[in-house]
């Protein structure tokens, strides 16, 4: 009886940040959709640079979470440039968790605002989440034949010619590496194979559409792709086998003591512009990712692992870039729900914030 209340509790404890990071989702749109309104009679550069701000405080609130919340050791190797650039964010994809080890390099080059994702189309369903993440410059694509690369052509180009700050990450395996899914592992091994590329263990075979339209489409914008190349120690069982990386619900009980994050910053010239070449050397970068993921998790050597090669810095995120944002949100919700008004606004928040964004994404779907 005690054993199973305590395991109760420890599963509980995603509650209280799930509960403020989805609570103050309705406070957040409002405030957004209030400024979206007033924007209209401005110069449009003025409502991206406060929807950016915007978008920093909300991310803010959810990384004290992730990081100060958890107690995560996040441990970075390669050379993260401190300040903000023009970029294409290119990552091996295991877990929901993954979009927030984005923000985690982003809110350390104080590019937080900046973040805009590419992600598959269903996510776009998602109740205000998935309707405010096209508003922020979000681009939802359809997998392999359904691929709409015009479109996404001409919404890269579109924030281009805004100078909308970009930091656009993209996860080229199209799905999530997961070891409990040997089917998928096996025929982007044999895809791979057919193909006459190197067959990769611990990623996915990776797509390059999406990547080739963005670097393409940005080529006199970016001032750099960064290869990123993520590990969640703690992701192997008894036997030595690799286990599925944590969702966001097992992240925030604090079943990850710590992230690996090994970046590479590549100029844009070392890209081939051919989408058949870059097809290659984008199987290239991913060979050196599941080269990193063999040494991290399979090396002979014990002591080798849970650990990419090279120097690395254990970073530590302020809490004066993270607090703020709760209080500020949190305090911003709590008084709105104190009055009767302002928990009838709250609940026709959700409500009709939900539909209008399905009918918005229905109709530019």
């Amino acid at each position: 009886m005690l054993l199973s209340l305590v395991l109760h509790t420890y599963s509980m404890r995603y509650v209280l940040p799930a509960a403020v990071m989805m609570g103050t989702a309705p406070t957040y749109v409002l405030a957004w959709g209030a400024w979206r309104l007033l924007s209209a009679l401005l110069p449009a550069r003025f409502y991206r640079e406060l929807d950016d701000r915007f978008y920093t405080i909300y991310q803010s609130m959810v990384l004290f979470f992730f990081e100060r919340y958890t107690g995560v050791q996040i441990i970075i190797y390669g050379d993260l440039p401190k300040n903000k650039e023009n970029v294409v964010y290119l990552s091996n994809h295991q877990c929901t968790v993954d979009w927030i080890v984005a923000d985690m390099l982003a809110i350390r080059q104080n590019a937080l605002g900046h973040v805009r994702y590419v992600l598959k189309d269903g996510l776009k369903w998602l109740p205000l989440y998935g309707w405010y993440f096209s508003q922020h410059g979000g681009i939802y694509v359809k997998r392999s034949a359904r691929f709409n690369e015009k479109e996404m052509r001409n919404k890269l180009q579109a924030q281009v010619k805004a100078e909308t700050p970009m930091y656009l990450v993209i996860f080229p395996e199209g799905t999530r590496y997961n070891p409990e899914m040997p089917k998928v592992i096996a025929d982007s091994q044999l895809f791979a194979d057919k193909e006459g590329l190197a067959v990769l263990k611990h990623v996915l075979t990776p797509r390059v559409k999406a990547t080739h339209v963005a670097i393409d489409s940005m080529k006199n914008y970016l001032d750099a792709v960064y290869d990123v190349t993520v590990a969640y120690e703690g992701t192997v069982d008894h036997k030595g086998q690799r286990k599925v990386a944590p969702s966001m619900t097992e992240f925030l009980c604090k079943e990850c003591p710590k992230i690996h994050i090994y970046l590479d910053r590549i100029e844009l010239k070392d890209i081939p512009e051919e989408q058949m070449y870059m097809r290659r050397w984008l199987h290239e970068r991913f060979e050196i990712k599941d080269k990193l993921l063999i040494e991290f998790y399979d090396a002979e050597d014990s002591k080798r692992r849970n650990k990419f090669p090279g120097k690395c810095v254990h970073s530590k995120l302020s809490l004066r870039k993270t607090l703020p944002s709760l209080l500020f949100l949190g305090g911003l919700t709590a008084s709105m729900l104190l009055t009767e008004s302002g928990r009838k606004l709250y609940v026709k928040t959700w409500i009709y914030g939900t539909l209008i964004g399905y009918l918005w994404v229905s109709v530019k779907a």
